[in-house]
């Protein structure tokens, strides 16, 4: 989904079956970012597409509050990740025949959902609508029989022809409503050959509309509910996949990878390890952030925790990582200390958001502007990640720079412009994410 809504929907309960994979090593897909010239999406100027990001962002995180209160094995797969607009899509195909398409790589999400024929009101997509009528391996879910139907939250069943149906909806009122059906879908290799994984459970869109890209068919859920794609995978990946996060503000032309299995594996020196902490909704990934650092200033989730909610705020499982949102969301009370440091290690000229979108924003016209920005240290449990100026500084016009961190008051936010030019590998056996620095562009 776009980067800055997390789906009101939690996490599904499913009962899946197992693909009959064996002696899987693992694959990998590229990663596309809204802003690269790959993307299907460029149209506008750079600092347009920010401003559009920036707003999706916040829509984004407004919702995950409220959702608070074919021949290789597939370990030899791969697939493209495309960056556009802020948000990251993945290229693969659907259906049989194949249909290749784009959707929007979601780590805050659980169910796959692409736009399908026919299409009563969608949004505009530049791929190829996917028409189930078509596929000879497309198998609409029913409300009896299986069972599976009766498990999902947000679905329903439409008596007429006794098909299990689904209701999605964001925090910006953006939405997707359709088919829940199983169907195939087909990734990349390393190796070169195409790997397809048979019985995935899908969203089929009927009605979808919002703030979505013309460059996406839908969203491709990769939380930690038991229906997202990495789940429904299983053993065959060892419950491993790790991506590579190109920066929002470039224009190369080679789009980043997402792994599976063995090659997701983060390895070698600078790598930093941190657990992730189960709870509800399953659907995220929960680690826990213990402080932030300013330069040598370090502030404390615990010495900044006098209330009952800045306790909790400090507790275990504190902020979610999550690829779908851009911006960082900090507790507030820890927030108010990070940007007082920031102001006083900063010696640029004060000025608005040009895009009205951040509070603190610097006139800076150069890369010597940006040198002047201090480094910062996220402090996850066991896990010190040290983040550059385009982590935590966005530019939303020619001659600003904002700070991309803001306060929020229940759910903390790990958003991807902190995950850029890191390699993150999730290892969902032992219950872990690791960090290492890398430049993704030449990954």
């Amino acid at each position: 989904m776009n980067l800055h809504k997390i789906p009101l929907v939690c996490a599904i309960t499913l009962i899946i079956s197992m693909f009959d994979w064996t002696e899987a090593a693992g694959f990998s897909i590229d990663l596309i970012h809204r802003d690269s010239l790959q993307s299907p999406s460029l149209h506008s100027s750079t600092f347009e597409n920010v401003g559009a990001t920036l707003r999706r962002s916040s829509n984004r995180a407004k919702t995950l509050i409220q959702d608070h209160d074919e021949s290789s094995s597939p370990q030899s797969a791969s697939a493209d990740i495309v960056p556009d607009q802020g948000e990251y899509l993945m290229r693969f195909a659907i259906g049989t025949p194949k249909v290749e398409t784009l959707a929007i790589a979601d780590t805050g999400s659980d169910l796959t959902w692409i736009q399908c024929l026919p299409c009563l009101r969608c949004f505009k997509q530049k791929a190829p609508f996917f028409a189930p009528k078509r596929s000879s391996t497309y198998k609409p879910l029913t409300c009896s029989g299986s069972g599976i139907c009766n498990s999902l939250q947000s679905t329903s069943c439409n008596r007429a022809n006794g098909t299990c149906t689904y209701t999605i909806t964001y925090g910006d009122n953006s939405y997707s409503k359709g088919d829940v059906a199983t169907e195939t879908i087909t990734l990349g290799s390393t190796s070169g050959n195409a790997v397809a994984i048979p019985n995935v459970i899908i969203g089929c869109g009927h009605i979808d509309q919002g703030t979505f890209g013309a460059g996406a068919s839908g969203i491709v859920g990769l939380g930690g509910g038991k229906e997202s794609l990495v789940r429904q995978m299983g053993s065959s990946i060892g419950g491993k996949f790790s991506y590579c996060l190109i920066p929002l503000v470039g224009r190369t032309t080679k789009p980043s990878k997402m792994h599976f299995g063995d090659e997701a594996v983060i390895s070698g020196a600078g790598v930093v390890t941190t657990p992730i902490v189960a709870k509800s909704p399953a659907t995220f990934y929960y680690l826990t952030l213990e402080g932030v650092s300013v330069g040598n200033q370090r502030f404390n989730l615990e010495d900044s925790s006098s209330s009952w909610s800045s306790k909790k705020a400090a507790s275990e499982g504190n902020i979610i990582i999550d690829s779908g949102t851009t911006l960082t969301y900090l507790p507030s009370e820890i927030y108010n200390q990070v940007e007082a440091a920031v102001k006083k290690q900063v010696s640029l000229k004060r000025i608005n958001d040009p895009q009205e979108q951040l509070n603190l924003c610097y006139l800076a016209a150069g890369d010597a502007d940006e040198k002047k920005i201090p480094e910062m240290t996220a402090h996850f449990k066991g896990a010190d990640v040290k983040l550059k100026s385009h982590n935590t500084f966005v530019r939303t016009s020619q001659k600003s720079l904002c700070f991309a961190f803001v306060p929020s008051t229940f759910m903390a936010i790990y958003g991807n412009l902190a995950q850029m030019d890191f390699l993150i590998g999730y290892d969902l056996e032992k219950k872990t994410v690791s960090f290492k620095p890398n430049q993704c562009s030449n990954a």
